[in-house]
């Protein structure tokens, strides 16, 4: 019987998602939320209240009360006021997508939704939400906007597109909920979960047959560090040091150095894709880490030796990509 009220209920659901996003199109940079693209009705709370008046005014007719009477209309008339205000605590509003930050399989995206208030009046519990996932509520002031995170479950690498976003409103009674929804074109980047216990770096399992790490010397210049005891003084740069950066010593590569390579050839055979690319991803973290000039081969693609949070993230970004052929991936 179950299976078959899920069979009945599939069409009617794919309908409701198609009329959804004719009527609600993937919307623009910034999206307003004018009077037609809101709804109103009853809450779950303003049903058990409905119900619990209907009660009163039977009492009330049973017993010729004149002061339930007067509770009875009193409350209703109070409801019924408060559909203005919860509509026009939407009305107005301007939503806009904002970043969404990159994590690995298993984590969850963030996505950043700004909310802006034109208006003149203070727009109170204003909650978004994606799907059935608990909702992510602030105030607005007047004039004033606020940029809010919602998150998403990300459990495969690729992309992780944001579905539809909920706003809506219980504000001020929570008899009556108000809500729109928006398409935005999000999608955030899901790396390949990292190894737990990956092997030691290539460099360190071979020898200089795969490359070592790049050895302090005296040819080119790479970068600052932090000064050690035992450092030459000729090394201190003495003008960050004026600059309040603190003691920093300069850093050489000698340039016969070789650097390290991560190729997808040399990991062993009997690893799937996944779980070579997971452990890419654990060598890719661990000599970002340890300072290593490093290079990422894959069948498709090589990215040559750099350092820096920008080449970890690019190869971050391939192995998230490997094979995806630009398909999104993730929770579409």
């Amino acid at each position: 019987m179950k299976r078959f009220f899920s069979l009945l209920a599939a069409p009617l659901l794919d309908y409701w998602q198609g009329w959804l996003r004719r009527r609600h199109p993937l919307g623009p940079r910034t999206l307003r939320l004018a009077q037609q693209r809101l709804y109103i009705f009853l809450s779950r709370s303003g049903l058990i209240f409905v119900a619990t008046l209907l009660a009163m005014l039977g009492g009330a007719i049973n017993y010729d009360l004149a002061l339930a009477y007067l509770l009875v209309f009193l409350l209703a008339a109070m409801a019924l006021a408060s559909i203005f205000h919860t509509f026009r605590n939407l009305l107005g509003l301007e939503l806009a997508p904002g970043r969404a930050e990159p994590c690995f399989a298993g984590e969850a995206a963030r996505f950043e939704i700004a909310l802006d208030n034109p208006g003149r009046l203070p727009r109170r519990n204003v909650e978004l939400r994606y799907g059935d996932d608990p909702p992510v509520a602030a105030d607005v002031a007047a004039g004033d906007g606020v940029r809010l995170w919602l998150s998403l479950p990300a459990p495969t690498r690729g992309w992780c597109v944001a579905p539809r976003l909920t706003i809506e409103t219980h504000w001020p009674l929570g008899v009556f909920r108000c809500w729109s929804y928006a398409y935005f074109e999000q999608r955030a980047l899901v790396y390949p979960r990292p190894e737990a216990l990956p092997p030691p770096l290539p460099m360190a399992a071979e020898g200089i047959g795969e490359g070592v790490a790049t050895p302090r010397g005296l040819d080119d210049f790479a970068g600052l560090r932090p000064f050690h005891r035992g450092d030459s003084p000729r090394h201190v740069a003495w003008k960050a040091a004026a600059r309040d950066d603190g003691l920093m010593v300069k850093e050489f590569h000698g340039q016969a150095a070789r650097a390290l390579w991560l190729q997808w050839e040399a990991l062993p055979p009997g690893l799937d894709v996944e779980a070579r690319l997971s452990r890419l991803a654990a060598w890719v973290l661990a000599a970002h880490a340890a300072g290593h000039a490093y290079g990422l081969a894959l069948p498709e693609r090589s990215l040559a030796p750099a350092h820096g949070e920008a080449h970890r993230d690019a190869c971050l970004a391939a192995l998230a990509l490997h094979g995806l052929a630009g398909r999104p991936a993730g929770d579409a």
